[in-house]
């Protein structure tokens, strides 16, 4: 299902893929995010994505214009996982909430890995 708004002028309708994007970006703009991961259901292996890929780390689900969200992430190692959860969740709800103007009923937030990043 798509998010809709009905406006003085018309309705809006916001199509799911637009809103994994956004969710997707905002969680990869967050410090100690690495990426959003990709996860293979057969062998239970998550691969990195990249940015532009960013979106098929992200499930959302929209029921009545509530909007509900599951980020896939894969973060770096040697930080506070519940810090860079608490980030990404204030993140994606502001800015799907600010961007959209849907309520946001739900984020869940799955770390699906850890990678060691070269500081050279």
């Amino acid at each position: 299902m798509k998010g809709k708004m009905n406006t003085s002028m018309g309705e809006v309708v916001i199509d799911r893929d637009v809103l994994a994007k956004y969710a997707g970006a905002a969680a990869t703009d967050c410090i100690g995010v690495v990426g959003m991961a990709s996860v293979n259901v057969k062998d239970g292996m998550a691969k990195l994505l990249k940015r532009e890929n960013a979106s098929r780390g992200v499930n959302v689900y929209v029921v009545e214009n509530r909007i509900k969200i599951e980020l896939h992430v894969i973060v770096a190692y040697g930080v506070s996982i519940r810090a860079v959860a608490q980030n990404i969740l204030e993140s994606v709800y502001y800015k799907i909430h600010r961007y959209t103007g849907l309520d946001v009923e739900g984020i869940n937030v799955v770390v699906e890995g850890v990678r060691i990043i070269d500081e050279d």
